[in-house]
């Protein structure tokens, strides 16, 4: 990381994200860490989470993300969100096959339409069109859903570039979840953090 994250001790609110995170992780996960110095940001973040899914269901919020973290090259959510996919039934060859958005890839017409725009948000909004959202209305999606996905993919823009931007390796425990073949197949921009080193005796 390019910054050094603070201590705990730095501030009340610093100890309780990161003691929460470690709880649920059962480690410190480095994104995290570069929210030390700013933990009321990482707590906004969280909120509009809540809000965004709350109105979208799992699966195609993941797909979303997955679109959007791909077209902004971010490792670290590429990672998170396919870990996510992976926990939910979805093989190595399928992520890798909806990652390069492979004909053979298990997503349906709306879905692989979806993951389309929202990669089309991330890289280029101005260039979407009243064709654009028409189109995707002829998959059956109402113009709430649309400003879902929407919000969803414009959201990874912050989180994504803040991490990416602060130099923030992806966590090695992706490694474990995923397999180390999968995993540097997924980390299109920064690379995996590396194992510490054994203490010397």
């Amino acid at each position: 990381m390019f910054i050094d994250p603070p201590e705990p001790k730095t501030s009340r609110k610093t100890a309780e994200m990161y003691r929460n995170a470690e709880d649920t992780y059962g480690y410190l996960p480095n994104m995290y860490r570069a929210f030390g110095h700013r933990p009321e940001v990482m707590e906004s973040w969280s909120a509009l989470l809540v809000s965004l899914r709350g109105n979208i269901e799992p699966r195609r919020y993941e797909l979303v993300t997955l679109a959007a973290a791909r077209e902004l090259r971010s490792s670290y959510c590429m990672l998170a969100h396919s870990a996510v996919l992976a926990r939910e039934g979805v093989s190595g060859e399928e992520l890798t096959a909806i990652v390069s958005n492979a004909e053979d890839a298990p997503l349906d017409e709306q879905e692989r339409a979806i993951m389309i725009f929202a990669s089309k948000v991330v890289h280029d909004a101005t260039s979407i069109t009243q064709a654009d959202i028409d189109a995707l209305k002829t998959h059956a999606l109402t113009d709430a859903e649309i400003f879902d996905i929407v919000a969803a993919a414009a959201a990874r823009c912050f989180f994504s570039k803040t991490l990416d931007a602060l130099g923030t390796s992806p966590d090695q425990a992706y490694v474990k979840k995923l397999g180390p073949e999968l995993a540097e197949k997924l980390a299109l921009g920064r690379p995996i953090e590396q194992e510490p080193e054994a203490a010397l005796p």
